[in-house]
């Protein structure tokens, strides 16, 4: 069953809650662990280098929730899409990165795909967040495929590597996928996703039945 607006914001403000806890974590300890008129000068550069670390991960983290925020509490500006340079354009965005770690990336979208009613904007936050996990769970040599063809009247979009299995995901990826998942169902689409292998399926409307 679709979840509501608030079960669903409550739930990525549990997730965001989760991934926060172990960075307030490693702070707490370190910093109440320390003695800093008794530390080198190494220590204290140590200290301030792992603290930095820790608190980058939190603004991230924070940063997430409130894109998921906005996402929860706007309308999207749905209109008629074309898939094919919106995909290309989220591609051009990775590419650089998937081929500095040895990952192929293909992109295929069938000649019969129509028009989707989709905002742009969302969809494109949407698919960029999923490639960068793809990205991130998959070893060099790998796969990762990005693939839209027609579905009745619909259009279907997998992203997958068809030869990673992952056991689980930490904190972080599960914050960004609920981010990916509440950017395409604020759009009334079907979102999806499983580890073994890595697969995320994304139904979206044809314009033509808007």
């Amino acid at each position: 069953m679709p979840k509501s607006a608030t079960e669903s914001l409550c739930f990525n403000l549990s997730q965001c809650i989760h991934a926060a806890a172990q960075p307030l974590a490693v702070l707490r300890a370190s910093l109440s662990n320390s003695r800093v008129g008794q530390m080198s000068v190494e220590e204290l550069r140590e200290l301030a280098s792992n603290s930095a670390a820790e608190v980058e991960r939190l603004s991230s983290l924070f940063s997430c929730l409130q894109q998921l925020v906005s996402t929860e509490s706007s309308k999207p500006q749905l209109a008629e899409t074309s898939l094919q340079p919106l995909i290309e354009h989220v591609r051009d965005g990775v590419d650089l990165l998937y081929k500095e770690d040895q990952i192929s990336l293909r992109s295929t979208v069938s000649a019969d795909c129509g028009p989707v009613l989709i905002d742009k904007t969302r969809t494109h936050q949407a698919l960029s967040t999923v490639l960068l996990i793809a990205h991130a769970v998959s070893r060099p040599r790998d796969t990762v495929e990005l693939i839209a063809s027609s579905s009745s009247n619909a259009v279907r979009v997998v992203v997958q590597n068809l030869t990673s299995h992952v056991e689980a995901v930490n904190a972080e990826t599960s914050l960004s996928m609920a981010y990916a998942e509440a950017n395409m169902r604020s759009q009334q689409a079907d979102f999806s996703w499983s580890l073994k292998p890595f697969s995320v399926q994304i139904e979206l409307q044809g314009a033509s039945i808007a």
